[in-house]
């Protein structure tokens, strides 16, 4: 093992393969880069491909903030059936003779725009009393469970044919939606029933599919000791933050969890509540916000520490 490998740190963006559950793509970058301080930004079924944002060494600790941003999907459905999973991986429910035009799925489609509340599937990885979801629901039990808040920012058809009754949705959803249940619920507002039968993650956050890497690129990578090339600096994920450049006295105050007071920190925002990419001779250190003073005045605090 080369010390390179082993102190990689940064992002690195999978295409992840239908099949695989994103703990797996997981399991198997740890093997092939020799980390254990390695995660991933945002779960996919194993039905679903695509964009999967996982976080090596100090950039773990980004995890949460990718899993959080908004995702966009390519997503293709079949009427006239329903499973246990609300995709095609699943035990069938039930079956429905009932067809629906082009027309009348557009216009479905306009009712699941929006803020919304959205209950989550049996077959989730969402918790009830400390207990996953679908391990419950593989022991044949459904549990009462909260709905929860999401929004879908763009829901668009893409195709459908009649005959087959198949189609494809382009949809832009925040963190916590399940497309398959979007789907699921389009087939009741149709009159019919609906599962996904394909599911492509094409952007998580400002990360796209053309930018991915599959697991042979990375494994082939590590044989050549090349896999530092593949990583995005953390720094990337926060872009839309403004930067902060901090003197050696501000460095040294808020290494030890001090507030940081404005002249120590080069072009501190004046709006209390912002979030700023912060930097020490060039390297990115942590991600700071602006707060309220009790002596009055703002200041720079450590929100999140990446070293």
């Amino acid at each position: 093992m080369s010390r390179a490998v082993s102190e990689l740190s940064g992002i690195l963006l999978m295409d992840k393969p239908q099949g695989f559950t994103s703990h797996d793509v997981v399991a198997k970058l740890r093997g092939i880069l020799h980390t254990k301080r390695i995660g991933h930004g945002g779960t996919l079924d194993p039905l679903a491909t695509g964009v999967l944002p996982v976080f090596i060494g100090g950039a773990t600790r980004a995890a949460d903030f990718a899993a959080a941003q908004d995702k966009a999907y390519i997503a293709g459905f079949t009427l006239g059936y329903s499973t246990d999973t609300q995709d095609t991986t699943g035990q069938t429910l039930g079956s429905s003779g009932r067809s629906a035009a082009r027309g009348a799925v557009e216009q479905a489609l306009g009712r699941f725009a929006g803020a919304q509340r959205q209950l989550p599937p049996m077959y989730s990885a969402v918790k009830v009393d400390g207990r996953k979801l679908y391990e419950l629901a593989r022991k044949g039990r459904e549990v009462e469970r909260p709905a929860r808040d999401i929004t879908v920012h763009e829901i668009a058809l893409l195709d459908f044919d009649e005959d087959a009754q198949k189609g494809t949705l382009r949809l832009v959803v925040s963190k916590g939606t399940y497309v398959r249940t979007l789907i699921n619920d389009l087939g009741e507002a149709l009159g019919t029933l609906a599962v996904m039968h394909s599911l492509v993650r094409t952007r998580a956050g400002a990360y796209t599919l053309d930018r991915c890497h599959t697991l042979e690129q990375v494994e082939r990578a590590a044989q050549e000791e090349t896999v530092r090339q593949l990583l995005l600096p953390v720094d990337g994920l926060f872009a839309a933050h403004p930067a902060v450049t901090l003197t050696d006295e501000g460095m040294a105050r808020a290494a030890r969890g001090a507030v940081v007071f404005p002249r120590m920190a080069a072009d501190m925002p004046a709006d209390e509540g912002a979030l700023c990419r912060v930097y020490h001779r060039g390297a990115f250190v942590m991600l700071g916000q602006v707060r309220a003073l009790e002596i009055g005045g703002l200041g720079l605090f450590v929100y999140k520490n990446f070293r």
